[in-house]
């Protein structure tokens, strides 16, 4: 009964996300306008590929949660449709017509605001060397401020997963194991949350259905519309499962910190941070010499080991392990940015 209850699930998403991403991929060889024409800077030389993978996993991910009879809908799950179809919707005109980062910041604000209304909430922190910060439902500003934290949580989770589909596989496979973290601790038994387990096991099925079509070399891009919903997806299931922020912050310590040396590296350039530029990890090491199918087995690697640790540490451990590897990731990114400044140098005399 307990293998079945996670396994059809799975089965379904995997399934239905590759008969998807098969019948999207013959639609748009049809309809080339299907396509985004200006690449940018993040999918050079990729112009050509479709960016329907959101809408792949989007569809299955509606469709295996619907046929799964031992999944009650609550409120929050719910919300999390709603705003998993909202996602997808406007990461789908993004896709095809660019929207602008005010735009995009705005649908992430509506994104964090459908959840809070259908009842997801940030209700605790927990403090490893003393008692819970319990935010109340009873105190107008408690009610706020647990708002904020959620919405910073959201969109820094969307915003991580958004830039790593720069790479082959980055996006599908570091979700692939962020799901699978989230689902072996919803299943520990002083969490017990079968609910979020089910989610969390579709999850799984659906990033790799769509590894399968984006590992390099890529035959489609999750687009917009892909990174908005996985982003969604793992924040929302990481305050499901008894606001389990802190693992899923670990789990995706790579991407953020990557994420905020970029930004912080725009910010001392006097660059706007919504600007797209090459200076994330990925196209360094790209610029470097590594291989996509090598910079994807480099991020796996990683985040599966940090993964690990935060899978098999409780509180305190994770507070001490987030220093170390935040600092660890910083040293790295801080000399493959040396490396490629030099080898840049190099080139140009």
């Amino acid at each position: 009964m307990q293998n079945t209850l996670y396994l059809w699930p799975f089965l379904t998403a995997i399934a239905l996300t590759i008969v998807w991403n098969l019948l999207l991929l013959a639609f748009s060889s049809s309809f080339f306008q299907l396509r985004r024409w200006r690449g940018g800077v993040r999918h050079q030389g990729k112009e050509m590929l479709p960016r329907l993978g959101g809408v792949a996993m989007g569809l299955a991910f509606l469709g295996a949660v619907s046929f799964d009879t031992h999944l009650v809908i609550t409120r929050e799950i719910l919300g999390l449709l709603v705003a998993g179809v909202v996602a997808c919707l406007f990461g789908l005109w993004d896709d095809f017509r660019e929207l602008s980062f005010k735009a995009q910041a705005l649908l992430q604000v509506g994104l964090t605001t459908i959840l809070f209304v259908f009842g997801m909430r940030i209700t605790t922190l927990k403090n490893p060397f003393g008692e819970m910060l319990i935010f109340s439902e009873e105190n107008a500003w408690s009610v706020f401020l647990g708002f904020i934290l959620l919405l910073i949580w959201t969109i820094l989770v969307m915003n991580a997963v958004n830039w790593l589909d720069g790479s082959d596989g980055l996006l599908g496979g570091v979700s692939f194991i962020t799901f699978f973290v989230i689902f072996f601790l919803s299943l520990k038994p002083e969490v017990n949350q079968p609910p979020v387990a089910i989610l969390a096991i579709v999850s799984v099925g659906l990033t790799m259905g769509f590894l399968l079509f984006n590992f390099h070399p890529a035959k489609i891009l999750a687009g917009t519309s892909g990174s908005m919903l996985i982003g969604l997806i793992i924040a929302a299931l990481a305050i499901i499962a008894g606001t389990k922020i802190a693992t899923a912050l670990l789990v995706l310590s790579l991407p953020i910190a990557d994420a905020l040396w970029v930004i912080g590296e725009r910010l001392h350039s006097g660059q706007s941070v919504f600007d797209p530029d090459k200076r994330h990890l990925h196209y360094r090491l790209r610029d470097l010499g590594w291989s996509e199918g090598r910079i994807a087995w480099f991020f796996f690697f990683l985040t599966a080991l940090i993964g690990a640790i935060a899978l098999f540490t409780e509180a305190l451990g994770k507070f001490i392990a987030f220093p170390l590897v935040f600092g660890m990731i910083f040293v790295f990114l801080l000399y493959v940015h040396q490396k490629a400044k030099y080898k840049q140098s190099v080139s140009v005399v």
